[in-house]
């Protein structure tokens, strides 16, 4: 029977002192073992070589089938311990002590972090070109000579920009997600893989948060047509994603379940705004 945790008769000497002698243990996958004995009784002792802070005098230690030696480091990413002090950062929430420790990093927040902040740049940067700029430098005079209706033009432009991102973010998380759950197959990641690809939840969340980050792009549309600035509708990108990433003390936008809907319905009524009477205003 394979063992989660297992001792083979385990002791320890120091200065000649004898702590503990033939210590064997057995703890199965899923079980919750108690450890008990009155004090002095060597418990500590032995937390401390299944941690591998001590070293056996003589017998073994086998953590998940493997046999712990003096440079066994990556076995130790898959458990956590707690010896004799229960102690706790007095300046850090519940929340936020679990978030430093180790092995809880989660693989996903990262992807949809730095995707999204490159998605929304490009996307902003992409509708300032074709829109800001065409003001600019009058390429939009001649596109208003065509038998078309202003808007119609200015629609067709953003929702292609805005078709075309949405299809390249959820394509490349896609990719993302696809090559490291690949790679989790045959290396030990450092990470949670927080994620299941085989879930339909998982694509449902992919392609709101896709979404809405390409959404937003139309906030800083707005702000760069008003300022008849490329270079404002870029900024506005970049504060964009202070607002719904960064923390302010202890609030934060990040992880509000309504935020995304509150800020989608704003970006298509900025969307809405940078067409407003485009019919009746001066070139």
């Amino acid at each position: 029977m394979s063992y989660i945790l297992q001792t083979n008769h385990l002791t320890k000497k120091i200065d000649g002192k004898e702590l503990v002698r033939d210590v064997n243990l057995h703890v199965k996958k899923g079980e919750i073992y108690g450890f008990l004995g009155p004090n002095g009784a060597g418990k500590t002792t032995v937390m401390k070589m299944i941690t591998n802070l001590w070293k056996p005098t003589e017998g073994a230690v086998e953590l998940f089938g493997e046999t712990l030696e003096s440079d066994s480091y990556d076995v130790f990413k898959r458990m956590g311990s707690i010896i004799e002090f229960l102690t706790f950062y007095e300046h850090l929430s519940g929340r936020d002590t679990l978030d430093a420790a180790p092995g809880m990093d989660a693989i996903s927040a990262p992807i949809e972090l730095f995707t999204g902040m490159a998605f929304l740049i490009f996307t902003s940067v992409m509708l300032a070109s074709f829109l800001v700029s065409a003001y600019k430098n009058k390429t939009m005079n001649l596109m208003f000579t065509y038998p078309v209706k202003r808007r119609n033009i200015l629609v067709s432009q953003m929702l292609a920009v805005w078709i075309f991102n949405f299809a390249a973010l959820v394509l490349s998380k896609l990719i993302i997600y696809l090559c490291i759950l690949t790679g989790s197959k045959y290396m030990q990641p450092s990470f949670a893989i927080d994620f299941d690809m085989g879930s339909v939840s998982f694509y449902i969340q992919l392609i709101l948060k896709s979404f809405v980050i390409v959404s937003m792009s139309f906030i800083a549309l707005f702000v760069g047509m008003a300022l008849k600035s490329s270079k404002a509708a870029i900024v506005t990108s970049f504060l964009l994603i202070f607002l719904t990433q960064a923390n302010v003390g202890d609030f934060t936008m990040a992880d509000n379940a309504g935020f995304p809907l509150v800020l989608t319905a704003v970006s298509f009524g900025f969307a809405a705004l940078s067409i407003y009477h485009v019919e009746k205003k001066d070139l």
